[in-house]
């Protein structure tokens, strides 16, 4: 079977994207500044151009609208003819004309000129400081062409063998001389454009030197910035349910550290969790083991025919039974009040102490008395509400010496409601408060009376989950008072609390 590609890690995508932008930033400043710079040298060029055609009409004499100028084969209406200054006619010839005109107008470093005669060179500088155009035909012959066909003076660019050249073609005629005269000034763009050429060769140079190094630095600090999601991963493939201690390391204060605090709460939540469920079975498993241990003892040693035995074995196994129905419904309320589904709505403390008050007066062997009822409402689910403070009565009856009183109340003042359970019987030894409210446990350690062992585990969820808490104190006298705190009307409450999260805090706290 093939195997499927490996996908390319977060930390090379986050490189490739830093390059990528680095690259396209770097590519068009680079672009900008070149061709920023090309124009200019080349505008520089058609300047010294047009100053050249000053220079000759200077020397020729020749009025400003009878030149011109254009791009490539951009031409004037005529040639050089009579004006004011130096005139045309104070020459004897076309030939002593241009004799004059390359003898002053000497070619700076890259440029070039040439005087043409009758489409034959006549004259180049004697001081070539720049480059030599006489001896190139092609381009010379373009350039009679081009004169003969515009009839004035010719702007225009040749690709030559010596590189782009950006050129001037002037042509020279005089009355009574038969001869044709051209005079060409050209600037090789070529070398001109070079410094900007060298300029950005070494810029794309220290582009390329300056990606290797962001792609250096990058892939390190990607890799630091990355190891704690690392980490993460590798804490997470290292958890188990045999071993739930892993933690990451918290370092700095940035989102980073965030996540991993929030990782390592969730970590604890999750073996808290799977603490409790692990101690739920094992609670489980030995609560329903006594009533089987002791079915099996009874029907093991019963005579079948004796019909007595036979009878207080079956009543024992029916008793055993129901103690294990009992359980049962006991644990699947637990797990309904530790969930989410709680109708949460305005609960009168009047109404709710009242029907408490007319429902624990049923259970037999004590005095029940209602001692206060408080006016006003909090905000929570009432049949749970009401579940979990009969569950405190039940519990104060079962532990209290039959015929004692209990009496039950409710309270409210600025901070927060009162549920409360009082008797007056051996009271909670403080050392124990703190673990009355786990599952299967008791305050004297002892299984004297009846019951799962989750009732009050029961009256701490449906606490948790409406944001209050269980409080234990003594009764003057003797006895212990418990009371169940709830916030007032629209305090935010928190997410309902999950078992392993009612353990921890509890332990904590004890």
């Amino acid at each position: 079977m093939a195997r499927t590609p490996r996908p390319i890690s977060a930390r090379a995508r986050i490189l490739g994207a830093i390059l990528a932008v680095a690259c396209i930033g770097l590519a068009i400043v680079g672009s900008v500044t070149f061709l920023v710079q090309r124009e200019l040298v080349l505008g520089e060029v058609q300047a010294r151009l047009v100053a050249q055609v000053a220079s000759l009409e200077s020397i020729a004499g020749v009025d400003d609208e009878d030149s011109g100028q254009g791009s490539s084969s951009d031409s004037a209406d005529s040639s050089v003819t009579a004006g004011e200054g130096l005139r045309i006619d104070d020459f004897l010839s076309v030939e002593e004309y241009l004799f004059a005109v390359v003898s002053r107008l000497v070619p700076a470093r890259n440029e070039a000129s040439v005087a043409l005669i009758d489409g034959t060179v006549k004259y180049i500088p004697r001081t070539l400081s720049g480059f030599d155009i006489s001896k190139d035909r092609e381009f010379l012959a373009r350039i009679i062409e081009e004169t003969a066909a515009a009839g004035g003076t010719v702007y225009g660019t040749a690709l030559t063998d010596q590189g782009s050249i950006r050129y001037i073609a002037i042509p020279i005629s005089m009355p009574g001389d038969p001869d044709s005269g051209i005079y060409v000034r050209a600037i090789n763009q070529s070398a001109e454009l070079k410094p900007v050429t060298t300029a950005i060769t070494t810029y794309w140079i220290a582009a390329l030197a300056v990606l290797a190094a962001v792609g250096i630095v990058g892939w390190f600090v990607a890799g630091r910035l990355l190891s704690p999601i690392r980490q993460i991963r590798e804490a997470a493939d290292s958890i188990t349910i045999a071993d739930l201690s892993p933690r990451l390391r918290e370092r700095g204060n940035d989102d980073i550290a965030d996540l991993t605090r929030t990782v390592n709460s969730m970590l604890d939540r999750i073996e808290g969790s799977v603490d409790v469920q692990r101690q739920l079975l094992d609670d489980v498993r030995h609560e329903l083991k006594t009533p089987i241990t002791i079915v099996r003892g009874h029907l093991e040693m019963m005579d079948p025919t004796d019909v007595t035995d036979v009878e207080n074995a079956r009543d024992i196994g029916i008793s055993e039974l129901d103690r294990m129905t009992r359980l049962v419904e006991d644990i699947n309320l637990l797990a309904n009040v530790e969930g989410d589904g709680f109708d949460m709505k305005e609960v009168l403390l009047g109404s709710l102490t009242a029907r408490v008050g007319e429902l624990v007066a049923a259970i037999p062997g004590h005095t029940w008395r209602v001692e206060a009822i408080a006016r006003g409402h909090v905000l929570g689910d009432n049949d749970r509400l009401l579940q979990a403070w009969l569950q405190l009565a039940d519990n104060a009856a079962k532990y209290t010496p039959e015929g004692s009183p209990i009496e039950i109340g409710s309270a409210l003042d600025e901070s927060a409601a009162r549920l409360w359970v009082r008797d007056h019987g051996p009271g909670i030894p403080p050392a124990a408060r703190h673990r009355i409210f786990r599952r299967f446990d008791r305050a004297h350690g002892k299984r004297t009376v009846g019951g799962s062992g989750l009732g009050l585990a029961i009256v701490d969820a449906i606490t948790k989950a409406h944001g209050g808490q269980c409080v234990v104190a003594d009764t003057p006298g003797g006895g212990a008072t418990l009371t169940i705190v709830l916030p007032l009307l629209g305090t935010e409450l928190p997410a309902p609390v999950r078992a392993g999260d009612v353990v921890l805090q509890r332990e904590a706290s004890g």
